[in-house]
């Protein structure tokens, strides 16, 4: 029973990354925005994290930091897509080379450091009284990092903007047929605006999560691949935020099986690999039978 609280409390803390990545991809791509850029919108996040505690002392102002930087990114990843009508998956790709490239850079300029920065202000885990105490559902609330009560927010609140609200609704429509949308008199792109600077937020609080919960320190390419497992959980989730709730931990029992299967007799590389082998089989299995919204890429005027 131990071993199984421990393994569920730790599935928990790894689905944090992935969810929120997921949920990104799904806030972007519900209204046609192609999101390959994920993985690097969720490292300027850890770095912006790391900067903001590091100039402050304060790891909830490095958590804004990376609310604000992930929110400009956020517009600016559209600003090209819409307005520079550049190819969106060329975008995300060189959104992912420039996150890598940059944060590399910064390191040396505030740290003059390679390859990691210094210690910084973290954000502790806690444990709610008396609730924890309770058997089972307990484990959700003792010694647990507040980004999994953040990320379980988010999902929420996701799930009841698109289906529980007018806005919601037109921008899932967007999603489909922004054309036919865009002659009823909604401005189009200007949803797509606003959605793409909440997914970079949610990309941003994401990557914080690795770099001030996770750990107190910003590691070089520390995203390592969670930014596209999150948009494989996407897929996987059928572009719905609960679909992709569920994905995202699946991908997390994936992970934690790895920390839990050193006895196992088979080299410790094939076990490592167990996360980044289920994600390449839902691209290429679930991917192909998965159906993504009718205007992905498409562009209005």
């Amino acid at each position: 029973m131990e071993l199984f609280s421990r393994m569920i409390t730790l599935t928990l803390q790894l689905s944090v990354p992935l969810v929120l990545g997921a949920m990104c991809g799904t806030i972007a791509e519900r209204g046609g925005i192609i999101l390959l850029g994920v993985e690097g919108l969720m490292l300027l996040g850890a770095f912006t994290g790391v900067l903001g505690s590091h100039l402050s002392g304060n790891a909830y102002v490095g958590l804004l930091f990376s609310i604000v930087g992930g929110g400009i990114f956020g517009y600016l990843y559209t600003l090209f897509c819409l307005k520079l009508k550049a190819h969106q998956s060329v975008v995300g790709v060189g959104v992912n080379m420039f996150a890598s490239g940059i944060t590399a850079v910064l390191l040396k300029v505030f740290w003059n450091r390679e390859g990691m920065s210094d210690p910084v202000a973290s954000i502790p885990n806690v444990t709610v009284p008396v609730i924890s105490e309770i058997p089972v559902i307990g484990m959700l609330f003792k010694d647990q990092s507040p980004y999994l009560y953040l990320m379980i927010l988010i999902v929420a609140t996701v799930w009841v903007v698109f289906y529980r609200t007018k806005v919601g609704l037109r921008y899932r429509a967007i999603g489909e047929q922004p054309f036919a949308v865009q002659t009823s008199g909604i401005n189009v792109n200007k949803y797509r605006y606003v959605a793409m600077v909440f997914a970079g937020v949610v990309a941003g609080v994401g990557g914080s999560f690795l770099s001030l919960s996770q750990n107190n320190l910003f590691v070089m390419d520390m995203t390592a691949g969670r930014g596209f497992m999150g948009l494989a959980a996407n897929i996987f989730g059928g572009w719905n935020p609960i679909g992709s709730f569920l994905a995202g931990m699946v991908f997390a029992v994936a992970q934690t099986i790895r920390f839990y299967a050193s006895d196992i007799k088979i080299p410790i590389q094939f076990i490592q690999m167990m996360p980044y082998l289920l994600t390449l089989f839902i691209l290429l299995f679930v991917g192909k039978k998965a159906k993504g919204p009718e205007a992905l890429g498409k562009l209005v005027k």
